[in-house]
């Protein structure tokens, strides 16, 4: 008899590693769902943040745009009482310009040959930022190089009949982009305007003021004009040198980000992630959309505001503690592998000990001594059942040693009959070949005799067939008498074998 070899060392390292991989999957598992749910969270939480801030800042810009069209707006109001006085209109471009932070210069140009004396009139005041005195207010009569009446403020605000916002748009004087709201003016009792009211707003302002509330470190607004053009911008300096417009900028941009500067150009509203200096930025957009007052008609200025995160500022956080939790983790999985490796060579020990024994007994030493369980707990169950093992085995090998001998014996008895069998069914064979043989005679004998009896009956004579009848008989008497003697001896070669038959059943219930 022999045990499969059990070693130890490797059934608990097995042990071990199956309980702390369990526990690991668990763990990665839990963390991974909080991890996940919590990077969820974070992100919508940074989403409505960036959405706030987003309209925020369009609040924000729309509130300057209110106050420099309140402004205008009440300028406009007294202006329509003396049109017809050239003279006062330097006075409300300066009130214009000295009532409103934002507001840098105001235009009021009329159309040609509105006054009699005059084939152009306007009126200009702006701030001259550059003097060294601090800002003083410059007036003139013409706005640049160009007369007035070839300028996009004036041409649009002419043929379109109604008070708009221009573009980002170079101002003449070279210290800038500008916006310009630019308001037709009406003279009671005519449809057709008779000259323009202009104001303009210094776009390196707004976006000052705009760049200043961002929300992150690097975090920065931009918003577009319909064209593409930059009205906020981080680089304001930018502004200050050339007017810039997104279509230059797109070769240097990703698929993403293209896509996201022609969903603001169009009006949309969403949010993407692009991929830029090696970093990955969210970038919230939506159209610029304005709260309308003071009675002034205005059309859709077709702005579009965005609001641009690193994703670093909004998932930096998330990713440190990410780290943390993952050290954290590996040193308490470590420490959680060491303490299960004691405790389960230490319950393993009585084990050992039944192997040990196990072997022993392998060996044939029925008798060995296995120590009582001192422990209720599986191992301990097992080592009782061991020790019942043991005294079981020693009176199973006796009962099979007796079997052992019982099964021989009847082994040489069964080969003997066996043997008698063969001979008996070799002298059965023999005999029955040599009755066979006997009743060949007179089988022919009565065969002849029937024959000469059934062909002759008609001429044959009666002592004929009276000797042919004997014949027959005779013969017949042979053929029975063979017969009894063959059914005899088959009987008496049937009965032997039942007889065997009977004795080996009866021995076995025994």
């Amino acid at each position: 008899m022999k045990i499969s070899r059990i070693v130890i060392p490797q059934t608990s390292l097995r042990l071990n590693l199956m309980v702390v991989c369990e526990t690991v999957l668990l763990l990665l598992l839990s963390l991974s769902v909080l991890l996940y749910f919590s990077r969820q969270a974070l992100k919508d939480e940074a989403f409505r943040n960036a959405e706030e801030s987003l309209e925020g800042t369009v609040q924000h810009v729309d509130n300057i745009l209110l106050s420099v069209e309140q402004t205008a707006y009440n300028i406009y109001e007294d202006l329509q009482y003396h049109l017809d006085e050239p003279d006062r209109m330097s006075i409300y471009c300066r009130e214009a310009v000295e009532n409103n932070p934002y507001v840098v210069g105001c235009a009021v140009a009329f159309v040609p040959n509105y006054y009699a004396n005059h084939d152009l009139f306007m009126t200009y005041v702006h701030k001259n930022v550059s003097s060294k005195n601090g800002d003083s207010l410059t007036v003139s009569d013409h706005y640049g190089s160009r007369p007035y009446t070839e300028h996009v403020w004036y041409t649009s605000s002419i043929s379109g009949g109604h008070a708009l916002w221009t573009d980002p748009l170079p101002d003449e004087e070279g210290e800038g982009v500008t916006l310009s709201l630019c308001i037709p003016i009406y003279k009671k009792g005519e449809k057709n305007p008779i000259g323009v009211m202009a104001l303009d707003v210094p776009v390196a302002i707004i976006s000052q003021i705009i760049l200043d509330s961002k929300p992150f470190r690097h975090s920065y607004s931009v918003m577009l004009s319909r064209d593409g053009t930059f009205i906020v911008h981080p680089n304001i300096h930018r502004f200050i040198r050339q007017t810039l417009s997104v279509k230059d900028q797109e070769s240097q941009n990703d698929e993403n980000l293209r896509q996201t500067i022609k969903a603001m150009m169009t009006g949309e509203s969403g949010h993407t992630v692009f991929h830029q200096n090696d970093q990955d930025w969210y970038v919230f957009y939506k159209p610029f959309q304005r709260d309308r007052a003071f009675g002034l008609p205005m059309d859709n200025l077709g702005w579009s505001t965005a609001m641009v995160y690193l994703e670093d500022d909004i998932l930096g956080d998330h990713v440190l503690l990410s780290y943390l939790i993952l050290i954290v983790t590996l040193a308490g999985v470590l420490v959680f592998f060491l303490l299960c490796r004691m405790l389960i060579r230490h319950q393993m020990k009585p084990l050992r000990m039944l192997i040990r024994s196990s072997r022993r007994v392998a060996d044939g030493h029925y008798d060995e001594i296995v120590p009582n369980a001192s422990s209720s707990d599986e191992i301990g169950q097992l080592q009782d059942r061991f020790q019942e093992m043991q005294r079981s085995l020693m009176g199973k090998s006796a009962e099979l040693e007796q079997m052992t001998r019982m099964l021989t014996t009847r082994g040489e008895e069964l080969r003997h009959a066996y043997g008698n069998a063969q001979g008996s069914d070799r002298m059965k064979t023999t005999f029955l070949h040599y009755m066979t043989t006997q009743m060949i005679e007179p089988s022919d004998l009565i065969e002849r005799s029937v024959t000469k009896l059934c062909n002759n009956y008609h001429t044959i004579s009666p002592d004929e067939a009276d000797y042919e009848v004997s014949v027959i008989k005779k013969q017949c008497a042979i053929v029975v008498d063979l017969l009894d003697h063959m059914i005899e001896a088959l009987k008496n070669e049937t009965e032997e074998p039942e007889n065997v038959l009977k004795e080996r059943k009866e021995d076995n219930h025994e």
